[in-house]
């Protein structure tokens, strides 16, 4: 039902940001797999790229799934804006068609790394703009 749900509330036109599970959530919504990974990422430290703008950031995570990158490649109407440093799992998208987004990684975590903070910012123009 969560997958249906997603891909309801992609229909209404209203923003949504993905966070770890919504991460997977969304790029189900839009046909993009899941698999289980051998060893999931756990705990501070894990440095993602942000392929946007170029920078790293130091994130918190916890999961054991990710999404399948050949599936998001092949999405016409989904970029790769984010990538794991350890082993290049995919670790954010957008959607080029709505304005909807999502990362694999806890940018809301606290205590903990605050790279990814500008990431509600981004969230709270897409309210603005939608």
């Amino acid at each position: 039902y969560a997958v249906k749900t997603t891909k309801d509330i992609l229909e209404t036109g209203k923003p949504v940001f993905g966070i770890c599970l919504g991460h997977q959530l969304l790029a189900e919504a839009c046909g993009i797999s899941t698999y289980k990974m051998h060893h999931g990422h756990r705990g501070l430290n894990h440095p993602i790229k942000n392929l946007l703008t170029g920078k790293s950031e130091i994130t918190s995570q916890n999961h054991g799934f990710n999404i399948t990158r050949e599936d998001t490649e092949q999405n016409s109407d989904v970029e790769i804006t984010h990538v794991h440093l350890n082993d290049n799992t995919v670790a954010g998208i957008r959607l080029k068609n709505k304005p909807a987004f999502s990362v694999q990684y806890h940018p809301e975590s606290s205590p903990g790394p605050h790279d990814s903070r500008y990431l509600f910012d981004d969230f709270i123009s897409l309210i603005n703009k939608n």
